[in-house]
């Protein structure tokens, strides 16, 4: 029946392979199968479906799902493809199960990145017009003038849109606290040259609720304060998902 069918991508998403996004892009790069068949974008599947990505099988069955903090250091590419990238952030982790970046911290960029295998939070988070925070800690080239403040705070042209308005502090000649809701194309670096200033270090430390606490290069299991108050955020959102479950272990001290 109908409403037993969902979308590939969605599939894909619920059992924790990738993101939806990224599932499309194996869609169309031909790696996905249905049935032995290459599919097309937007196909729907149901229980009984055979899927496969690479010739690997993928079950439909969930354990509890995992959501890691990670401090990624500068270098390290927040892309799943391991046969693309060399210093992905998947090698780099080593975590037993498969898992994903939530959004994206450039290479030459560090910080606070979360990854799970809960593929619909993903959405979630994602989607600017929720306006869910993230902080950046940013070093520029050259001191920081007021107007360089105003102009950030209030909106640049860049990427054919004007940034949202969003919050800036000075912290330093050369160094200022930015608080974004998108998540545009390296939108910082961008949104600073535009006023002919040159990002030379940028670090995220919040996503949301969620601060940077680790050292650089290591990652820790959300906690289950963390995650509640997550979910609580996330509840207001514009696009309907599935509750994630909760993290399987306790508080870390």
């Amino acid at each position: 029946m109908e409403e037993n069918l969902k979308r590939i991508n969605k599939f894909l998403s619920e059992v924790g392979y990738c993101s939806r996004r990224e599932a499309d892009k194996l869609i169309d790069a031909g790696r996905v199968t249905i049935n032995g068949e290459v599919p097309e974008m937007g196909t729907k599947i149901g229980p009984n479906d055979i899927v496969h990505v690479d010739g690997e099988l993928i079950k439909n069955t969930k354990e509890e799902f995992v959501y890691l903090a990670f401090n990624k250091p500068i270098g390290i590419v927040c892309t799943t493809d391991t046969r693309v990238e060399k210093d992905n952030i998947i090698d780099f982790i080593k975590y037993p199960k498969r898992i994903f970046p939530i959004g994206r911290l450039d290479k030459p960029s560090e910080g606070l990145i979360l990854l799970t295998d809960d593929g619909d939070i993903v959405n979630k988070i994602l989607r600017a017009s929720n306006n869910h925070d993230k902080e950046y800690l940013v070093t520029v080239d050259k001191p920081i003038s007021q107007t360089f403040l105003k102009h950030m705070s209030e909106g640049v042209p860049i990427l054919d849109t004007i940034t949202k308005k969003c919050e800036v502090e000075k912290l330093g000649t050369y160094e200022f606290r930015i608080i974004l809701t998108q998540g545009l194309n390296r939108q910082i670096r961008r949104m600073c040259e535009y006023l002919n200033y040159n990002v030379e270090a940028l670090k995220r430390v919040r996503i949301m609720n969620i601060k940077l606490d680790m050292p650089v290069g290591e990652y820790r299991e959300l906690t289950e304060t963390e995650f509640k108050e997550l979910s609580d955020l996330l509840e207001d959102s514009t696009q309907e998902i599935m509750t994630p479950t909760k993290p399987s272990r306790k508080d870390k001290k």
